[in-house]
């Protein structure tokens, strides 16, 4: 999947993959700019490809041919739909650096630009909420939900620290926000249900429900995303 394409040099493309097989790559397309290159077009963000590669001794591999799997026309059609999907490329690219393959990240991407390439009404916050809350689950920073992350209560579940690592009991509450019933309950349905089905919720759940999933990335990814508006 290509995740982002940055100019380089004066016809050549420096490329941030994603692969099923080897997670993050770092890759050129030498002449990729030029009006009568073969690379060309292919190599556009949101497209998912199959790519020859060549290693070099540097970090970047070399693009020495390219078939399109699907570039995804549909999404970018809509900006709505577009909007979304350069979203969770951006967060693919920001949360998963590694080069160690991590199969349910791919395949979740896979499905969230499918959905969004072939459904404009899947171009929901909430929908975006329930993809960051599943990469989050594939990238191994899920938060506790189903009991207070810090003493283990189940009962009054009334807040989130991230801190803590998930939600808290009032009795655990030191540094953290309220977090509605409604809020709850989203992002554990985020989890519970395929990525098709991803739960609603009003405005003022799905922005607590931004805020968890946010603040969580933060304090154990050390990584920062844009909020979904």
């Amino acid at each position: 999947m290509v995740l982002r394409s940055i100019r380089y040099g004066e016809a050549d493309r420096i490329l941030h993959l994603y692969s099923r097989e080897r997670g993050r790559i770092g890759a050129i397309a030498k002449g990729a700019r030029r009006v009568k290159s073969r690379l060309g077009g292919r190599l556009e963000p949101l497209a998912r490809v199959n790519l020859i590669l060549r290693e070099g001794r540097g970090d970047l591999c070399t693009v020495t041919g390219v078939d399109t799997v699907d570039a995804h026309p549909g999404l970018r059609e809509r900006w709505t739909s577009l909007q979304r999907a350069t979203q969770a490329c951006e967060s693919v690219l920001r949360l998963l650096d590694s080069a160690e393959p991590n199969p349910p990240a791919y395949n979740l991407l896979c499905r969230e630009l499918q959905l969004l390439d072939g459904d404009a009404d899947a171009a929901t916050r909430a929908h975006a909420l329930a993809f960051r809350m599943k990469l989050l689950l594939a990238a191994g920073f899920a938060p506790e939900l189903a009991a207070c992350a810090a003493c283990g209560e189940r009962e009054h579940l009334s807040a989130f620290s991230a801190s803590a690592g998930g939600v808290v009991c009032p009795g655990c509450e030191a540094g953290s926000f309220a977090l509605s019933g409604e809020a709850h309950e989203f992002l554990v349905m985020a989890l519970a249900k395929p990525l098709a089905e991803a739960p609603e919720a009003t405005e003022r759940a799905l922005g607590q429900a931004d805020r968890a999933i946010g603040e969580t990335l933060e304090h154990h990814a050390h990584v920062q995303l844009r909020r979904v508006a």
